[in-house]
């Protein structure tokens, strides 16, 4: 038989603990881990940003520099994009291989371009298969300005997703 008298303060119970909370809905606070990209990992991107650069300005330096304004264009996406994100080729590798292989440049740079959106689990606008118009599209002579106009388009949509004036 028990004794129907409850214990005094000082001397121990024999209740069990409480059990723990359930954990909190989804949005109403839960703790929810970075997007990644294609499950490796690749944590969203939080480093300061690059800057908005106009598609017609730029494709008009192309032409009145003859071909030496890609090669800023290159390091410079590639640096900013590098500094936000802390992966990537960087600004270095981006020109070298824009003045020695410019045609990986062409799969590349959409491919750095796109891996922008995934991090926020957003549907990629440009990718490496973007290079074919750079590329193949030579042959129909618009394809690098299609090339050019899609992945500097999705880098200033970007940018300005992230708050970027310009």
């Amino acid at each position: 038989m028990s004794d129907p008298t409850p214990p005094a303060a000082d001397q121990p119970h024999n209740y069990p603990p409480p059990p723990p909370p359930p954990p909190p809905a989804f949005g109403q606070g839960a703790a929810v881990a970075a997007p990644t990209y294609a499950g490796v990992g690749l944590p969203s991107a939080a480093g300061p940003t690059g800057r908005i650069r106009s598609t017609g300005v730029c494709m008009l330096l192309f032409v009145v520099t003859l071909g030496i304004y890609g090669w800023f264009w290159y390091y410079n996406v590639h640096e900013e994009m590098k500094r936000h994100t802390g992966d990537g080729i960087g600004g270095a590798v981006g020109l070298i291989l824009g003045i020695f292989v410019s045609i990986v440049m062409a799969f590349l740079t959409p491919y750095e371009v796109g891996r922008l959106y995934a991090r926020r689990g957003q549907p990629e606008p440009v990718s490496a298969l973007t290079g074919l118009w750079g590329t193949l599209g030579t042959l129909i002579l618009v394809g690098p300005i299609v090339w050019f106009v899609k992945t500097n388009g999705a880098l200033n949509s970007y940018w300005r997703s992230v708050g970027v004036q310009g």
